[in-house]
């Protein structure tokens, strides 16, 4: 039996990080990794590069349905996106990444640094070892990324917002390292990938 996400508070700027990671230790997802079932097909639905999800050409306009489907989504080996319970596996399109980092408190600096990010699904993710950022190699055009989820490298990833990534790099650029680089959870971050 899965056990639903408590509740995030009404205002996320007011959650402590301490908060936070209580939340996150109560999150329970569905075992998606272990499930391979035989059924195949289309979901007919597609999330768009803006995070907004659609079936059959209509918004999905239910946040609850949105958090639902997100809870059972994959990525498979060859990158594609899959809708995966114990009974089928229906595919769905994926335009850039599933998910968007919409909000992130900071606590710390330097290497004391802890970074967790709301996503546009309300989940809540704490950049480090297990939930890498990745900027992309160009420091002219950023790629700001989050691991969510699944295989590093192959896994769910979530879009930085970009409001949240000039924060990250105004905390980087005051840390003076170099190169710059920011810290959460333990694990440093380049700003550009090398």
């Amino acid at each position: 039996m899965v056990t639903p996400a408590p509740s995030l508070p009404g205002n996320f700027s007011q959650l402590s990080l301490a908060e936070a990671a209580e939340l996150l230790a109560a999150r329970k997802l569905p075992p998606v990794e272990s499930w391979y079932p035989t059924r195949e097909g289309d979901s007919f639905m597609e999330i768009r590069g803006d995070g907004s999800w659609f079936h059959e050409g209509g918004r999905i306009n239910r946040p609850a349905m949105v958090k639902l489907f997100s809870t059972i989504l994959r990525r498979e080996p060859d990158g594609s996106h899959v809708l995966v319970t114990p009974a089928e596996k229906l595919a769905i399109a994926v335009e850039d990444t599933p998910f968007r980092a919409v909000e992130m408190k900071s606590e710390g600096e330097g290497e004391a640094r802890r970074l967790v990010f709301r996503l546009d699904t309300d989940d809540l993710v704490m950049a480090g070892p297990d939930h890498p950022l990745r900027f992309g190699g160009d420091a002219d055009n950023p790629d700001p990324r989050l691991h969510v989820r699944g295989a590093i490298g192959n896994g769910l990833e979530a879009r930085i917002d970009r409001a949240l990534y000039y924060e990250i790099v105004e905390m980087a650029l005051a840390e003076a390292g170099d190169p710059p680089a920011i810290w959460s959870n333990g694990a440093r971050f380049p700003l550009v990938d090398a």
